[in-house]
């Protein structure tokens, strides 16, 4: 069985197709979304190998197997800063630029976020009706406001940036250009404007920063870098805010037990990466050389993906994989991925999501799905996620 990457991002059923997936074995030919023959990788311990063993690379420049721009819509003149995430760079390259980005995207900056996070989260709860959109009226803005804020995004800016980045998703390869294109053109005015104005936002102290060599990131490098940050500082947490909420509703227990015992809510989390995270894939890799994986060889210029969300499955790994644990103690899932591309918001989307799910079940004594689970909102597609997910509440006394 030769397994399409679309199957994923398009089932409604996504527990059979992972079940199915397992039975192909670790490592199985598959076929990218506009249908390229690739590799996919779905045991745990073949999937940590990709991520971390040098004769995969991260680059797309050094494969010739998929035309990422065809396959993602993206036009030729805005492709390299939409793709030229950390996560598509090799050594020397990506450890330049993760030295550089990690100055000022450190675990001190994303500490002191916390307050700000409560803040927005107690004021995006206060005076919401008892039925209400999950989606539009929390998880989807509050991870905008703290990345816009982090980032440095200038308030009346928002909503065009939003337009822009929603248009990234869209149907329409015209309307995915067309947001690309905007999106970029934006972002490199607003680094021209912080340039001569200076601040301590994020994008300021990346404009700053410099090595113990002096060097420091280029324009470009600047561009992409920022956009990255920005989509997927919301993107995932959205999702993990909303599919976490998702859960929840479906085992209302669960909610008891972490009214009852709120330092679970740190286990949960993990557990709700592992078990549905919003990352599905990683980033595509390729094979330098011939590579012996899963019991098969994989030649050298071959497309391999690692499918974190059957990964996370591995009953190798984990001990009942297809049940939802929030107590597992040892849950060493690839939610943030593994290596040297490790998420660099992993910190800020985790404080997010405790404060966040921490916030609904305080205020809420009563949390429950306003529809059958068949008319929740879903957007199939590589960023595949909730975009609807009514609720109705009784506030706590």
């Amino acid at each position: 069985m030769s397994t399409s990457l679309m199957d994923l991002f398009t089932t409604r059923d996504r527990d059979a197709f992972l079940t199915d997936l397992a039975e192909n074995g670790p490592v199985s030919r598959g076929h990218y979304v506009d249908g390229t023959p690739i590799w996919l990788v779905t045991g745990h311990p073949e999937s940590v190998t990709v991520l971390t063993d040098p004769r995969f690379s991260s680059d797309p420049g050094k494969q010739s197997a998929i035309d990422m721009s065809a396959a993602t819509a993206l036009p030729e003149d805005v492709a390299p800063y939409l793709m030229s995430t950390l996560g598509a760079y090799d050594p020397p390259d990506h450890t330049r630029l993760r030295r550089l980005v990690s100055r000022e995207f450190t675990a001190r900056r994303v500490e002191a976020l916390r307050p700000r996070i409560q803040e927005i989260t107690d004021e995006l709860l206060s005076g919401l009706p008892e039925e209400f959109d999950l989606i539009e009226r929390f998880a989807y803005p509050l991870p905008i406001q703290v990345i816009c804020e982090l980032l440095g995004v200038p308030e009346a800016d928002r909503a065009v940036w939003r337009g822009w980045a929603a248009e990234l998703t869209a149907p329409d390869p015209a309307r995915v250009a067309a947001g690309a294109r905007g999106l970029v053109g934006y972002m490199a005015d607003l680094i021209e404007r912080k340039r001569s104005r200076g601040g301590q936002d994020l994008l300021s102290g990346l404009i700053r920063v410099r090595d113990d060599d002096g060097d420091r990131l280029a324009d470009d490098e600047l561009i992409a870098l920022s956009i990255s940050i920005l989509i997927a500082g919301h993107e995932t947490t959205v999702g993990l805010i909303s599919q976490s909420v998702r859960l929840l509703l479906a085992h209302p227990d669960l909610q008891d037990a972490l009214r009852a015992e709120p330092a679970l809510l740190a286990t949960a989390v993990e557990e709700f990466l592992r078990y549905t995270g919003p990352a599905e894939i990683a980033v595509m890799r390729y094979t330098l050389q011939p590579v012996e994986l899963g019991g098969v060889t994989i030649p050298a210029g071959k497309a391999v993906q690692v499918v974190y969300a059957a990964a996370n499955r591995d009953p190798r790994r984990f001990d009942g994989p297809g049940l939802l644990d929030v107590r597992r103690p040892d849950n060493a899932h690839l939610g943030f991925g593994h290596g040297i591309h490790y998420c660099l918001g992993a910190a800020l989307a985790r404080a997010e999501t405790r404060i966040a799910l921490a916030g609904l079940l305080g205020r809420f004594a009563v949390l429950e799905a306003a529809v059958p689970a068949s008319e929740i909102g879903w957007r199939p597609g590589i960023q595949r996620a909730l975009t609807r997910l009514p609720v109705r509440t009784v506030a706590s006394p």
